[in-house]
């Protein structure tokens, strides 16, 4: 049996979502943690222990020390207390029903609605706003003994050229205000496999299998393959996290055929930049790839997209049903039995999903993958298993390809539509597909995103991205590209379209497609029969983050009205 501090490990390890060790720290040391394990203040009460361990437990589930804000206290240690006295609040708020009974006390609600994100509470540190120090039983942050993700540390890339990945990259994207001007609307950051917030089903994957715990920030459940297809940790390089944009919104809404690009360099929208055109289907005479995992999926998928559907005249349920109390009432009195149904029940069983599978078809596809198979076959397999599953569930599902010329030539190839049938047709015009020409993926997911919205018809949305992860087009390379496809699938997210990226035998590495997808929830998995253990949890996860995003998008643009009158009476 453990005993000492050693105990509050499984505590920790549930609040944070992830293993976490809990040691003594060195005498004199206020409670800390640097990523892994939590060392606590040895001279503290049994409760503070307790409650500091809950504390940077809370501190790392919030994402509260990843690599960008824990660089930045490194640079100023002086705004550690000043930083902690904000985080600390808004990441107790977000695990607020994890959290046991004395912990709850701690939470000041004022103090966690001044921030929505580990950068907000960054910039309100670096203010001159005066803040009140922490208490002591929160600890600190030792910022300097903090482990940082391998995305930030690693000194080079597999091309040779330098890998600076930086705040500002990705604040540029997702519209995180930099540290010039602290503006940001924040970025709300949770794991795509925690989801529920219970504390049976945390401790249930923890004992399952755990996370590889060098493996980068809070928030990003990381599972990596080799090139080879071996498992090193779980089942796929996992991300997920919101962000908002504080940019108009008429400027990235879709209108037409003609979609905005994202100027990196000059870090505003060309509007009317790219031009999507349509090009039919064409088919093949047979079906030369394999679908045989479907029934997996179809498992997997089942209980994703559920709305909750209303049921009266139940033997049990959450509410009375009042019209079968009187009816029983009456046949009562009127000399009969009545049945003894008398509540209504809610269940979570109608289908409320719409899905767009996105498949890239340029010319890096044909590259051989993880498994020695074409890129594009493996891929072009996962979109006919995903589609029919989806379709067979009885969402609302289509699938289309992309690729570009430039600019002005992204083409759009409809394989099957929202209301076609999922059967040969469909399966012959994929096959009927080669890889060729280039890859401009913000346009591309601009105009899914716009063609779900349009057609999708419910109240869920999810966009499904097929790609290698690699930007590539005239005038659109390297950190150009990279920036213009994250900002296009935040754009979607914030409109309230779940983003789903996932890259089928592929050989990109985790980092690569962190920088080309941000934020998304995305997956590398070497293997299509790997697919049905990664579907679920990457759809939940961009289903929870597009909510996430919508509700504090319209927040923002609520609250800029309200300033807007103001300053208009005044």
């Amino acid at each position: 049996m453990t005993t000492g501090v050693g105990r509050l490990s499984l505590l920790a390890s549930a609040v944070a979502g992830r293993p976490l060790d809990v040691a003594p720290a060195e005498v004199d040391t206020r409670t800390w943690t640097d990523g892994s394990t939590v060392f606590v203040d040895q001279a503290a009460a049994a409760a503070e222990q307790v409650l500091g361990v809950v504390v940077q437990a809370c501190l790392l589930g919030a994402g509260s020390l990843n690599s960008d804000v824990v660089t930045a206290l490194q640079r100023r240690t002086s705004l550690v207390s000043r930083y902690l006295a904000v985080e600390a609040h808004r990441a107790l708020s977000a695990h607020e029903t994890l959290l046991p009974g004395a912990a709850r006390m701690l939470l000041d609600r004022d103090a966690a609605a001044r921030s929505d994100s580990a950068v907000a509470s960054l910039a309100i540190a670096t203010g001159r706003e005066p803040i009140d120090p922490p208490p002591p039983v929160f600890g600190t942050i030792l910022p300097r003994r903090v482990r940082l993700d391998a995305s930030f540390s690693a000194a080079g890339t597999s091309d040779g050229q330098p890998r600076k990945v930086m705040a500002a990259n990705l604040e540029e994207i997702e519209g995180v205000a930099d540290s010039a001007g602290p503006e940001g609307d924040g970025v709300d950051v949770f794991s795509p496999l925690n989801g529920g917030g219970a504390i049976g089903r945390l401790l249930k994957r923890m004992l399952r299998d755990a996370r590889n715990r060098d493996t980068g920030p809070p928030g990003l459940d990381a599972t990596h393959y080799s090139r080879h297809g071996n498992r090193i940790s779980r089942a796929a390089a996992l991300t997920s996290a919101t962000a908002i944009l504080e940019d108009d919104v008429s400027l990235v809404r879709p209108g037409g055929w003609s979609y905005p690009e994202w100027d990196l360099r000059r870090k505003t929208y060309r509007a009317n930049w790219c031009l999507v055109n349509e090009v039919p289907a064409q088919t093949s005479d047979g079906v030369s790839f394999d679908v045989s995992n479907i029934r997996a999926l179809r498992r997997s998928l089942g209980h994703v997209g559920l709305d909750v559907e209303r049921l009266y005249r139940q033997s049990q349920g959450d509410d009375i049903d009042i019209d079968a109390v009187v009816d029983g009432r009456l046949e009562l009195a009127a000399g009969s039995v009545p049945d003894e149904k008398f509540y209504v029940d809610n269940v979570r069983r109608r289908r409320d999903l719409a899905v767009l599978v996105l498949l890239d078809v340029s010319g890096s596809a044909a590259q051989p993958g993880a498994s020695g198979v074409a890129v594009h076959e493996s891929q072009r397999s996962a979109a006919a298993a995903l589609t029919t599953a989806l379709h067979g569930l009885g969402d609302r599902v289509a699938l289309y390809a992309f690729r570009s010329m430039g600019r002005r030539s992204v083409q759009f190839t409809p394989v099957k539509r929202f209301d076609d049938a999922a059967g040969s047709l469909m399966l012959r015009r994929l096959d009927a597909l080669a890889p060729g020409a280039y890859t401009r993926l913000g346009a591309a997911i601009r105009h899914g995103a716009a063609v779900l919205e349009a057609g999708g018809g419910t109240g869920r949305r999810l966009l499904v991205v097929l790609s290698d992860g690699f930007a590539y087009d005239h005038g659109y390379e390297g950190a150009y590209g990279e920036a213009d496809a994250r900002r296009a699938l935040a754009e979607a997210r914030r409109r309230g379209t779940g983003c789903v990226c996932l890259s089928i035998g592929g050989v990109t590495d985790a980092d690569a497609l962190r920088r080309v997808f941000g934020t998304a929830a995305h997956a590398c998995v070497p293997r299509i029969e790997q697919l049905p253990g990664v579907v679920a949890p990457l759809f939940r996860a961009g289903l929870r983050s597009a909510e996430a995003q919508r509700r504090s998008w319209q927040r923002t643009v609520r609250t800029r009205e309200l300033l807007a009158m103001d300053r208009r009476t005044a």
